[in-house]
């Protein structure tokens, strides 16, 4: 578990910004498995919530925070604000997730 704290905002309540350190992310291509591909398609043919699907993008975004995280870290950021996720298909069935964000050291305000 890492001590960075991450926020979609552009303050840390509670904490000063000490020092910018730049923008971060961290990036993961992910791709179904031909079983994904059929077992989703068949949900999709059904309808209602596909749960092989929500697997992969939940696993893609943790990878992809994760990666983040560790660059936020390798530049001694304790913080990173302003965080955001994109995703793009680079391929039929080949999906790009982009976490990424401002890393910064706080201190917390007494």
């Amino acid at each position: 578990m890492t001590n960075v704290l991450i926020t979609t905002s552009i303050n840390l309540e509670g904490y000063r910004i000490v020092k910018q350190l730049g923008l971060v992310r961290g990036i993961t291509v992910r791709s179904r498995s031909i079983i994904g591909n059929v077992a989703g398609g068949f949900m999709t043919i059904f309808g209602g919530r596909s749960a092989i699907f929500t697997e992969l993008c939940e696993n893609a975004r943790e990878e992809a925070l994760q990666f983040m995280i560790q660059h936020a870290e390798e530049l001694g950021a304790n913080a990173i604000i302003s965080m955001r996720y994109d995703a793009n298909e680079v391929s039929t069935g080949l999906t790009e997730v982009l976490a990424y964000g401002t890393a910064v050291f706080v201190e917390k305000i007494d």
